[in-house]
């Protein structure tokens, strides 16, 4: 039996102030995790499907996903992933967004996603909300993605 792999953190945000605030803040939560940032759901959905070190082939992650990208809307991304075949299905999405639509929120949910944060315009609420973010990330539990062949 292997031992437990870190869990790594797929951020999809094309706004590169956005992600340097989440890295920052979810460092700044004690988290330590490899983060794997990608502006655009093209790459990230190779990433997590076919590359050797990403989750369909290299185990636990966790996906933080903004829904407005600039090739395709990240409900897309969250459908493709709770959809797949496979163990990346299982994989956690973390929805952070700037859209609070009530039918949105919905959306999400109903495809799969585990949490739904909106991104606070105020950067202090902002660093907060990521920080309670980090807080959650170091307690939660990822479904061991190895066990899934059987």
């Amino acid at each position: 039996m292997n031992a437990p792999q870190s869990v790594n953190i797929v951020m999809i945000e094309d706004d590169e102030g956005h992600a340097r605030l989440i890295e920052k803040n979810i460092r700044r939560a004690g988290i330590m995790n490899p983060i794997r940032h990608f502006t655009d759901g093209t790459t990230a959905l190779d990433y997590i499907f076919n590359d050797t070190s990403g989750p369909q082939l290299n185990g636990p992650a966790l996906v933080l996903l903004d829904l407005n990208l600039p090739d395709m809307s990240g409900t897309d991304i969250l459908a493709k992933i709770k959809t797949s075949d496979g163990p990346v299905k299982r994989t956690p999405v973390v929805v952070l967004t700037t859209t609070d639509d009530s039918r949105e929120i919905q959306r999400c949910y109903d495809l799969g996603a585990n949490v739904y944060i909106t991104k606070p315009v105020n950067y202090e609420s902002f660093a907060q909300a990521i920080r309670q973010l980090g807080l959650f990330l170091s307690v939660i539990q990822v479904p061991d993605l190895g066990d899934a062949h059987g």
